[in-house]
């Protein structure tokens, strides 16, 4: 199966001499140009994106998912809800080489790309 999710996490801040305690970080810091900030595109660059988007008044982090090869997606009913500030609960993929918890995600698809 092919598995779509999205996963949350708190905003990392980053402080440097020009800004002040509270001072909210723009877009721009947060999300600079690929090709200002590395020097070249995003698609040249195997690395982990988080975007920047608004969740009850407050910026937070989010990252799109998309795993290949999945057996199982579960939400274990024991498993602790995390952070009631942020969307998403614990999902588990199960996948060929063993199982994986992501925290603080929500499921937005899930095909069967060889259904019998």
């Amino acid at each position: 199966m092919l598995v779509q999710l999205r996963q949350y996490k708190h905003e990392e801040v980053e402080f440097d001499d020009n800004r002040t305690t509270g001072e909210s970080q723009t877009e721009d810091t947060v999300n600079p140009d690929a090709d200002d900030y590395f020097g070249e595109e995003m698609e040249d660059l195997d690395v982990e994106t988080w975007d920047t988007v608004e969740y009850e008044d407050d910026p937070i982090q989010r990252r799109s998912l998309t795993i290949d090869g999945v057996t199982a997606v579960s939400v274990p009913e024991n498993a602790d809800d995390g952070d009631p500030n942020l969307p998403g609960r614990t999902i588990q993929i199960r996948t060929g080489g063993g199982i994986e918890s992501l925290e603080q995600a929500e499921i937005v698809e899930v095909q069967d790309e060889n259904p019998k």
